[in-house]
Protein backbone atom coordinates (compact mmCIF):
# COMPACT_ATOMS: atom_id res chain seq x y z
CA UNK A 1 0.00 0.00 0.00
CA UNK A 2 2.85 2.44 1.09
CA UNK A 3 4.36 1.54 -2.74
CA UNK A 4 1.04 2.19 -4.32
CA UNK A 5 0.98 5.60 -2.87
CA UNK A 6 4.10 7.02 -3.37
CA UNK A 7 3.16 5.51 -7.38
CA UNK A 8 0.33 7.67 -7.12
CA UNK A 9 1.83 10.26 -5.88
CA UNK A 10 4.39 10.26 -8.73
CA UNK A 11 1.89 9.44 -11.65
CA UNK A 12 -0.55 11.78 -10.81
CA UNK A 13 0.59 14.04 -8.55
CA UNK A 14 2.15 17.81 -10.07
CA UNK A 15 3.62 19.08 -6.41
CA UNK A 16 6.71 16.76 -5.21
CA UNK A 17 9.70 17.37 -7.07
CA UNK A 18 9.21 13.17 -8.16
CA UNK A 19 5.74 14.14 -9.65
CA UNK A 20 6.93 16.81 -11.65
CA UNK A 21 10.29 15.26 -12.78
CA UNK A 22 7.86 12.22 -14.31
CA UNK A 23 5.64 14.68 -15.78
CA UNK A 24 8.66 16.40 -17.40
CA UNK A 25 9.92 13.12 -18.68
CA UNK A 26 6.54 12.04 -20.06
CA UNK A 27 6.23 14.97 -22.10
CA UNK A 28 9.79 14.70 -23.25
CA UNK A 29 8.98 11.60 -24.71
CA UNK A 30 5.72 12.45 -26.33
CA UNK A 31 7.47 15.26 -28.53
CA UNK A 32 10.40 12.85 -29.31
CA UNK A 33 8.16 10.28 -30.18
CA UNK A 34 5.82 12.74 -32.48
CA UNK A 35 8.50 14.34 -33.63
CA UNK A 36 10.29 10.57 -35.03
CA UNK A 37 7.01 9.88 -36.18
CA UNK A 38 6.55 12.83 -38.33
CA UNK A 39 10.39 12.40 -39.71
CA UNK A 40 9.83 8.68 -40.50
CA UNK A 41 6.78 9.94 -43.31
CA UNK A 42 9.67 11.55 -45.17
CA UNK A 43 10.63 9.29 -46.98
CA UNK A 44 14.74 10.32 -47.85
CA UNK A 45 14.75 9.85 -43.82
CA UNK A 46 12.98 6.85 -43.74
CA UNK A 47 15.27 5.72 -46.00
CA UNK A 48 18.66 6.82 -44.41
CA UNK A 49 17.34 5.88 -40.51
CA UNK A 50 14.45 3.39 -40.82
CA UNK A 51 16.05 1.20 -38.54
CA UNK A 52 16.79 4.30 -35.79
CA UNK A 53 12.90 5.18 -36.12
CA UNK A 54 11.48 1.52 -35.57
CA UNK A 55 13.63 1.20 -32.22
CA UNK A 56 12.51 4.13 -31.13
CA UNK A 57 8.92 3.90 -31.78
CA UNK A 58 9.06 0.14 -29.97
CA UNK A 59 10.33 2.04 -27.09
CA UNK A 60 7.97 4.48 -26.74
CA UNK A 61 5.45 2.12 -27.59
CA UNK A 62 6.16 -0.06 -24.70
CA UNK A 63 7.23 2.97 -22.08
CA UNK A 64 4.01 4.12 -22.55
CA UNK A 65 1.43 1.26 -22.72
CA UNK A 66 3.65 0.45 -18.90
CA UNK A 67 2.88 3.68 -18.07
CA UNK A 68 -1.24 2.85 -19.13
CA UNK A 69 -1.33 -0.11 -17.30
CA UNK A 70 0.73 1.21 -14.14
CA UNK A 71 -2.07 3.89 -13.78
CA UNK A 72 -4.62 1.49 -14.04
CA UNK A 73 -2.99 -0.13 -11.16
CA UNK A 74 -2.35 2.28 -8.97
CA UNK A 75 -5.61 4.83 -9.67
CA UNK A 76 -8.25 4.88 -6.99
CA UNK A 77 -11.17 4.99 -9.47
CA UNK A 78 -9.17 2.76 -12.19
CA UNK A 79 -12.32 1.96 -14.47
CA UNK A 80 -13.38 5.96 -14.32
CA UNK A 81 -9.64 6.66 -15.46
CA UNK A 82 -9.99 4.05 -18.39
CA UNK A 83 -12.98 5.75 -19.88
CA UNK A 84 -11.94 9.66 -18.75
CA UNK A 85 -10.64 11.57 -21.94
CA UNK A 86 -6.94 11.19 -20.65
CA UNK A 87 -7.26 7.44 -20.15
CA UNK A 88 -8.99 6.73 -23.75
CA UNK A 89 -6.34 8.93 -25.15
CA UNK A 90 -3.37 7.25 -23.29
CA UNK A 91 -4.67 3.75 -24.62
CA UNK A 92 -5.25 5.02 -28.19
CA UNK A 93 -1.24 6.25 -28.19
CA UNK A 94 0.25 2.98 -28.28
CA UNK A 95 -2.40 0.73 -29.73
CA UNK A 96 -1.58 1.49 -33.46
CA UNK A 97 2.30 0.38 -33.32
CA UNK A 98 0.61 -3.38 -32.38
CA UNK A 99 -2.10 -2.91 -34.85
CA UNK A 100 1.04 -1.86 -37.52
CA UNK A 101 1.70 -5.60 -37.28
CA UNK A 102 -1.35 -6.47 -38.98
CA UNK A 103 -2.39 -3.25 -40.92
CA UNK A 104 0.61 -1.66 -42.70
CA UNK A 105 1.35 1.92 -41.96
CA UNK A 106 -1.00 2.59 -39.03
CA UNK A 107 2.31 3.56 -36.51
CA UNK A 108 1.75 7.01 -38.38
CA UNK A 109 -1.41 7.25 -36.49
CA UNK A 110 0.37 7.45 -32.87
CA UNK A 111 0.58 11.38 -33.83
CA UNK A 112 -2.28 11.42 -31.95
CA UNK A 113 0.04 11.26 -28.85
CA UNK A 114 -0.01 15.30 -29.32
CA UNK A 115 -2.78 15.25 -27.67
CA UNK A 116 -0.80 13.70 -24.47
CA UNK A 117 0.42 17.01 -23.82
CA UNK A 118 -2.94 18.43 -22.51
CA UNK A 119 -1.40 17.95 -19.47
CA UNK A 120 0.76 20.30 -19.49
CA UNK A 121 -1.65 22.71 -18.22
CA UNK A 122 -2.23 20.86 -15.18
CA UNK A 123 1.82 20.13 -14.83
CA UNK A 124 2.56 23.72 -14.95
CA UNK A 125 -0.92 24.96 -13.16
CA UNK A 126 -2.67 27.02 -15.84
CA UNK A 127 -5.68 26.29 -15.04
CA UNK A 128 -6.98 28.98 -16.18
CA UNK A 129 -6.79 28.17 -20.11
CA UNK A 130 -8.57 25.12 -19.44
CA UNK A 131 -11.34 27.16 -17.85
CA UNK A 132 -11.47 29.38 -20.76
CA UNK A 133 -11.69 26.32 -23.06
CA UNK A 134 -14.65 24.74 -20.60
CA UNK A 135 -16.48 28.41 -22.30
CA UNK A 136 -15.42 27.26 -25.63
CA UNK A 137 -17.54 23.69 -25.41
CA UNK A 138 -20.16 25.00 -23.33
CA UNK A 139 -20.91 27.74 -25.65
CA UNK A 140 -20.98 24.94 -28.53
CA UNK A 141 -23.03 23.34 -26.75
CA UNK A 142 -25.25 25.55 -26.44
CA UNK A 143 -25.26 26.75 -29.96
CA UNK A 144 -25.80 23.22 -31.10
CA UNK A 145 -29.76 23.56 -31.98
CA UNK A 146 -28.72 26.36 -33.59
CA UNK A 147 -25.71 25.07 -35.60
CA UNK A 148 -27.12 21.77 -36.97
CA UNK A 149 -30.85 23.89 -38.45
CA UNK A 150 -28.06 26.01 -40.21
CA UNK A 151 -25.97 22.72 -41.30
CA UNK A 152 -29.20 21.54 -42.52
CA UNK A 153 -30.49 24.73 -44.36
CA UNK A 154 -26.81 24.78 -46.00
CA UNK A 155 -26.97 20.68 -47.33
CA UNK A 156 -30.24 21.18 -48.65
CA UNK A 157 -28.87 24.60 -50.57
CA UNK A 158 -25.89 22.06 -51.99
CA UNK A 159 -28.13 19.35 -53.18
CA UNK A 160 -29.91 21.90 -55.25
CA UNK A 161 -27.23 23.45 -56.59
CA UNK A 162 -25.68 20.36 -57.34
CA UNK A 163 -28.67 19.33 -59.22
CA UNK A 164 -29.08 22.37 -61.27
CA UNK A 165 -25.80 22.57 -61.84
CA UNK A 166 -25.98 18.89 -63.33
CA UNK A 167 -28.73 20.14 -65.65
CA UNK A 168 -26.90 23.24 -66.91
CA UNK A 169 -23.26 21.65 -67.43
CA UNK A 170 -23.95 18.07 -67.73
CA UNK A 171 -21.79 15.35 -68.69
CA UNK A 172 -19.70 17.26 -71.43
CA UNK A 173 -18.06 19.40 -68.71
CA UNK A 174 -17.33 17.16 -65.68
CA UNK A 175 -20.47 16.92 -63.99
CA UNK A 176 -21.02 13.67 -64.79
CA UNK A 177 -23.65 12.93 -61.85
CA UNK A 178 -25.51 14.97 -59.11
CA UNK A 179 -23.26 13.42 -56.40
CA UNK A 180 -20.51 14.74 -58.30
CA UNK A 181 -22.00 18.23 -58.58
CA UNK A 182 -22.79 18.09 -55.17
CA UNK A 183 -19.35 18.00 -54.36
CA UNK A 184 -18.36 20.71 -56.85
CA UNK A 185 -21.56 22.85 -55.27
CA UNK A 186 -19.23 21.99 -51.55
CA UNK A 187 -16.49 23.13 -52.78
CA UNK A 188 -17.86 26.17 -54.41
CA UNK A 189 -19.93 27.58 -51.76
CA UNK A 190 -16.71 27.21 -49.26
CA UNK A 191 -15.12 29.34 -51.09
CA UNK A 192 -12.07 26.67 -51.64
CA UNK A 193 -11.93 25.96 -55.16
CA UNK A 194 -9.82 23.02 -56.14
CA UNK A 195 -10.43 23.83 -59.83
CA UNK A 196 -11.07 19.99 -60.78
CA UNK A 197 -14.74 20.77 -61.73
CA UNK A 198 -15.78 24.09 -63.21
CA UNK A 199 -18.65 25.47 -65.15
CA UNK A 200 -17.96 26.27 -69.19
CA UNK A 201 -21.09 27.69 -69.94
CA UNK A 202 -22.19 31.49 -69.18
CA UNK A 203 -25.15 30.42 -67.25
CA UNK A 204 -22.90 27.96 -65.04
CA UNK A 205 -20.86 30.47 -64.69
CA UNK A 206 -23.07 32.80 -63.61
CA UNK A 207 -24.47 30.42 -60.90
CA UNK A 208 -21.30 29.43 -59.80
CA UNK A 209 -20.53 33.56 -59.34
CA UNK A 210 -23.61 33.71 -57.19
CA UNK A 211 -22.54 31.00 -54.59
CA UNK A 212 -19.22 32.54 -54.41
CA UNK A 213 -20.81 35.68 -53.05
CA UNK A 214 -23.08 33.47 -51.07
CA UNK A 215 -20.44 31.49 -49.45
CA UNK A 216 -18.81 34.20 -47.82
CA UNK A 217 -22.05 35.01 -45.85
CA UNK A 218 -22.96 31.21 -45.38
CA UNK A 219 -19.47 31.25 -43.73
CA UNK A 220 -20.03 33.77 -41.62
CA UNK A 221 -23.55 32.70 -39.85
CA UNK A 222 -21.79 29.67 -37.51
CA UNK A 223 -18.89 32.45 -36.59
CA UNK A 224 -21.64 34.66 -36.07
CA UNK A 225 -23.43 31.60 -33.52
CA UNK A 226 -20.51 30.66 -31.73
CA UNK A 227 -18.77 33.76 -31.18
CA UNK A 228 -22.60 35.45 -29.18
CA UNK A 229 -22.65 32.36 -27.37
CA UNK A 230 -19.29 32.77 -25.62
CA UNK A 231 -20.30 36.13 -25.26
CA UNK A 232 -23.07 35.43 -23.30
CA UNK A 233 -21.29 32.50 -21.39
CA UNK A 234 -18.84 34.59 -20.35
CA UNK A 235 -21.16 37.44 -19.22
CA UNK A 236 -23.10 35.07 -16.78
CA UNK A 237 -19.96 33.39 -16.03
CA UNK A 238 -19.06 37.19 -14.87
CA UNK A 239 -22.33 37.93 -13.25
CA UNK A 240 -22.24 35.23 -11.29
CA UNK A 241 -19.39 36.03 -9.54
CA UNK A 242 -19.92 38.21 -5.94
CA UNK A 243 -17.17 39.67 -4.23
CA UNK A 244 -17.30 38.45 -0.23
CA UNK A 245 -16.17 41.38 1.12
CA UNK A 246 -18.04 44.34 -0.50
CA UNK A 247 -20.73 42.51 -2.42
CA UNK A 248 -19.81 43.97 -5.60
CA UNK A 249 -20.87 42.21 -8.67
CA UNK A 250 -19.93 43.35 -11.49
CA UNK A 251 -17.06 42.15 -12.93
CA UNK A 252 -15.22 41.03 -16.13
CA UNK A 253 -15.08 37.32 -17.39
CA UNK A 254 -11.68 36.41 -16.29
CA UNK A 255 -11.69 38.69 -13.29
CA UNK A 256 -9.80 36.97 -9.82
CA UNK A 257 -9.71 40.00 -7.48
CA UNK A 258 -12.57 42.70 -6.85
CA UNK A 259 -11.71 45.68 -8.61
CA UNK A 260 -13.41 47.36 -5.99
CA UNK A 261 -11.83 45.84 -2.19
CA UNK A 262 -9.31 43.55 -3.61
CA UNK A 263 -10.64 40.11 -2.49
CA UNK A 264 -10.14 37.29 -4.21
CA UNK A 265 -13.10 36.04 -6.45
CA UNK A 266 -12.20 32.54 -7.73
CA UNK A 267 -14.41 29.85 -7.19
CA UNK A 268 -17.23 32.17 -5.71
CA UNK A 269 -20.21 32.50 -7.03
CA UNK A 270 -23.73 34.43 -5.98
Amino acid sequence: MKLKKKLNEIVFGTDTFSGKLFDIILIVFILVSVFSIILDSVPLFHRKYNEIFTILEWFFTIAFTIEYFLRLFISDRPIKYAFSFFGIVDLISFIPTYLSLIIANTHYLLVIRVLRLLRIFRILKLMSFIKQGEIILLALKQSRNKILVFLFAVINLVIIIGAVMYVIEGEKNGFTSIPRSIYWAIVTLTTVGYGDISPKTPVGQFLASLIMIVGYAIIAVPTGIVTSQITNVSIKKSRAKVCPNCNYKDFEPDSKYCRKCGEKLEGLSR
